[in-house]
């Protein structure tokens, strides 16, 4: 079952207790959105582009069907699904950018190398290339480039070329022989801290699911729809996105027609009880900023 990470420290940052509207982008299973609710939220309209997550979200947030909203769309279309809905502001925004537990550990997903099963790795599996099919269709030093930039794999050039390597001899169509495929090719001591296939698998994961293209614009589009007082909190779980959600925060700082003040000058972490509980919480990192009230909107607030 996914657990949400950092829950306590968004429900303090999005302080739902006076009521309000809030979105919750990547809903996941409901975990975040069922405690906002519980808090005292007075409507979600929640997001995902996992149409079988959706399933799970609809049956956790039964008890509020009255104040819920699920919509199977991309967190990049948040402007579209409030704008169809007449929500021009909200009191809040959440993006918890993980991948989560159901689709970690759902059969025949292929996120994971802990089984060998079909290499897919899209989170809407009713659209675009499989892991599989990008493997097969990348050329050599798009391979390497694909696996350097997006895993930071520095033998991205060794994991390519044994990739292609193998694909003329057979498809490359399992988890099982991938992550085989990068065991061998990565140089390293025979117990490995981290698996060796990780960061190749990472890189094919957000290249399959182009999870970093449009973050940033996301990131801007989600903080000019809050409410004076409104906040916009996003986790991220790699360095990467966490660059991205922090230059774009400094950069939308300085734009004086939707004003904001950042809440985290360092990124919050999970505690050590959480990870205890949660290891896939470890590399959470939270960042949150607030709308600030323009001169002509007075107090502002909720």
């Amino acid at each position: 079952m996914h657990v949400p990470v950092m829950c306590a420290e968004v429900v303090e940052l999005l302080s739902p207790h006076n009521g309000g509207v809030f979105v919750d982008c990547t809903v996941g299973s409901g975990g975040h959105a069922r405690a906002l609710l519980e808090a005292g939220a007075t409507g979600i309209v929640g997001l995902d582009r996992d149409a079988e997550v959706l399933v799970q979200a609809r049956e956790a947030l039964s008890p509020w069907a009255d104040k819920v909203d699920l919509a199977h769309a991309d967190y990049r279309s948040l402007p579209a699904i409030l704008d169809a809905r007449g929500l021009a502001v909200v009191d809040g925004v959440l993006a918890d950018l993980g991948v989560s537990s159901f689709q970690l550990d759902g059969v025949g997903r292929g996120f994971s190398f802990q089984r060998d099963e079909p290499l897919d790795m899209r989170m809407d599996r009713s659209a675009g290339l499989t892991a599989a099919e990008l493997v097969a269709s990348s050329g050599q030093a798009e391979l390497a480039e694909i696996i350097f930039r997006y895993g930071e794999e520095r033998h991205s050039r060794r994991v390519a070329r044994a990739i292609v390597e193998l694909r003329r001899r057979e498809p490359i169509r399992t988890t099982g022989q991938l992550a085989a495929i990068v065991r061998r090719a990565v140089p390293g001591p025979p117990h490995w801290r981290i698996d060796p296939a990780t960061r190749t698998f990472q890189a094919l994961r957000i290249r399959v699911n182009q999870e970093l293209e449009g973050l940033d614009r996301f990131l801007g589009e989600a903080s000019r729809r809050l409410r004076a007082g409104g906040r916009l909190v996003v986790i991220s779980f790699h360095s990467l996105e966490d660059r991205i959600v922090k230059r774009t925060f400094r950069v939308l700082e300085t734009d004086d027609t939707f004003p904001l003040r950042t809440l985290t000058r360092r990124p919050r972490q999970p505690t050590e009880d959480e990870v205890r509980r949660n290891p896939r919480a470890r590399s959470a990192k939270l960042r949150a900023v607030e709308r600030l009230a323009q001169a002509n909107e007075g107090g502002g607030g909720r």
